[in-house]
């Protein structure tokens, strides 16, 4: 469900019953609101939380399960949902605004993926963190595209090949998460978090966040070239002007975010 703060958006997984577990459904609900969010100007930031003990427990076991019984074994429905779900999770990445997770409880494999897909993060002290799809003999593959762009290579051999779960300062410490909140208090410092960027031009953080995860992928030097090209676009915008005026007058800058 969605629901708003000022100029953030909260997208709250709401299937507590079912540990927010990642349905077709749910993967589709996401996805939607993501693209209608895209365009919305009243929109600066977003939040993803979640209702209930656990942030999101990963794929639906029991859909996935019941798929064997198609003629086909349940494979075209099996790569349908997964790339459904890798399409939400870009989706995150290539929207042009600043994504927060606030983790209040359990979030393992595909739920794990979802917070390394955002942009930030704020867990609970209770929250932990998992990859343990080995453990039921289905690595997270997909999982482990978002965790290895979030923590060292060891850090995620390790969650991946072991399965165990991994502690809030730990996530942490790895690079998982920003910041650990005391219980209760997650959602209410991720949303400070996402308005005190939404405060900034979204004009700018758009170039910035796109800027950065292109680079991420580039070789040193192609990254310095494109990073180069970005920065001499963003000089020539009228945000850009206003906020180093702005900056060398000693005065708050007024952003049209262009």
């Amino acid at each position: 469900m969605r629901e708003s703060a000022g100029p953030v958006a909260l997208l709250v997984l709401n299937r507590p019953a079912a540990r927010n577990c990642l349905s077709e459904a749910l993967i589709a609900e996401l996805h939607a609101a993501l693209d209608a969010i895209r365009d919305d100007a009243s929109v600066r930031a977003v939040v993803i939380a979640a209702n209930g003990p656990a942030f999101s427990s990963g794929h639906d076991l029991k859909e996935l399960t019941a798929r064997r019984s198609d003629a086909d074994g349940g494979r075209a429905y099996f790569a349908h949902l997964m790339n459904a779900c890798s399409a939400a999770m870009q989706a995150i990445v290539s929207l042009p605004k600043p994504v927060v997770a606030a983790v209040q409880g359990i979030a393992t494999a595909a739920g794990c993926q979802l917070v390394a897909s955002c942009d930030l993060a704020v867990a609970s002290e209770r929250a932990t963190f998992a990859t343990p799809g080995v453990d039921i003999g289905l690595f997270c593959s997909t999982p482990m595209v978002a965790l290895t762009r979030n923590v060292p290579r060891k850090h995620a051999m390790h969650m991946l090949l072991t399965g165990e779960p991994v502690t809030a300062e730990t996530a942490r410490a790895m690079g998982l998460v920003n910041l650990v909140a005391a219980p209760g208090t997650e959602r209410e410092i991720a949303v400070e978090l996402a308005t005190k960027v939404a405060r900034k031009s979204a004009h700018t953080v758009r170039i910035g966040k796109e800027a950065f995860y292109r680079q991420a992928e580039m070789s040193l030097a192609d990254a310095y070239r494109y990073a180069a090209e970005v920065m001499t676009e963003n000089m020539m915008a009228r945000d850009a002007a206003e906020g180093i005026s702005a900056f060398i007058e000693k005065r708050t800058p007024t952003w049209d975010d262009r």
